[in-house]
């Protein structure tokens, strides 16, 4: 038997948010040396690893981010000749495409991100890191249940 508000369980949700925050400072402190922050590694990564060139608004939701913050975002990596922004098939439609130097900076976070997965989890069976990332998958497909609800209403 179980109790939603028994400290295992009210515990887990801050748990898993303090972990992804921790996680993420670390990687950005490791890419702060290539002027790079989180505001602008993490988009360059979701871009790099999306299996084709990614919409503007997949990308936003994809980020958590509204319209205009993921405009002046774009327009920043841009300007920093790390993106391009092209029609897509519908001429509303803004596709993202990395540059070649947007490659090489995402070849940089790649590198700086494996030395901390790699240190990390160095201390976790691959038993370990399969129930964990099963139990993580299950969550996520919950909250994403739990999201299609709130929007059917």
């Amino acid at each position: 038997m179980t109790s939603d508000d028994a400290p295992l369980r009210s515990g887990f949700g801050p748990l898993v948010a303090r972990t992804a925050r921790q996680w993420r400072r670390c990687v950005d402190r490791r890419l702060q040396p290539f002027g790079l922050t989180q505001a602008t590694w993490l988009p360059l990564l979701q871009l790099a690893r999306a299996p084709a060139p990614m919409p503007q608004k997949d990308l936003a939701r994809s980020l958590a981010l509204d319209d205009s913050s993921i405009v002046r975002l774009l327009d920043t990596l841009q300007r920093e000749g790390l993106v391009d922004r092209r029609e897509g098939q519908d001429r509303r439609v803004k596709v993202l495409h990395l540059t070649p130097s947007g490659k090489t900076t995402v070849a940089s976070v790649e590198a700086v991100s494996q030395a901390v997965r790699k240190r990390v989890l160095a201390g976790l069976s691959d038993e370990d890191i399969g129930a964990a990332q099963r139990v993580l998958e299950r969550i996520l497909d919950e909250l994403a249940k739990l999201e299609r609800e709130d929007e059917d209403g």
